[in-house]
């Protein structure tokens, strides 16, 4: 299934819907999809009252630097990893006055994958002030692009859950 911007728009919507609905605001820091999430939210009018803004955490030493990852979990379980994307959702909520953050870590090709992770490999994590936090591995298929944009949508549909 092909991810287009009317759903991510669509979703983006929703988002902002469901933070408002309960006084929340989003955090995100992001690696492979490149500050994708924080341009599809920033394109909804009136979303200032709701996002806080972004990390693009491209690097690993952004991701340590910016974001507070550890460099033994980098190390032991790599950047792509829902332990990662875990310490990156918690470094954005440290680092921001947001409610609740969300982080994307994957390998969206063309090159780059392992047979241990492969192209398409994405760890995605959201963290609520408060100590929730949720972890999950998706494998999407497709090219660089369709693999970033279902890691967006994956990553605004974790946000729509929690928040209901």
């Amino acid at each position: 299934m092909q991810i287009n911007d009317v759903e991510l728009e669509t979703l983006a919507k929703q988002v902002g819907e469901h933070l408002q609905a309960v006084g929340g605001v989003l955090a995100t820091a992001e690696s492979c999809t490149g500050g994708w999430v924080g341009e599809v939210l920033t394109s909804v009018p009136g979303s200032s009252q709701w996002y806080v803004g972004g990390f693009i955490t491209y690097a690993n030493a952004a991701k340590q630097g910016w974001l507070g990852v550890n460099a033994d979990t980098l190390i032991r379980h790599g950047a792509v990893s829902e332990a990662v994307a875990a310490e990156m959702a918690l470094g954005a909520l440290a680092r921001s006055d947001a409610t609740l953050a969300l982080s994307i870590s994957g390998v969206a090709g063309p090159g780059g994958g392992t047979e241990a992770k492969p192209v398409g490999m994405v760890c995605l994590a959201w963290a609520e002030r408060g100590g929730m936090v949720l972890t999950t591995t998706c494998r999407f298929d497709g090219d660089r692009r369709a693999i970033r944009a279902r890691a967006v949508a994956a990553a605004l549909r974790g946000v729509i859950e929690i928040v209901r």
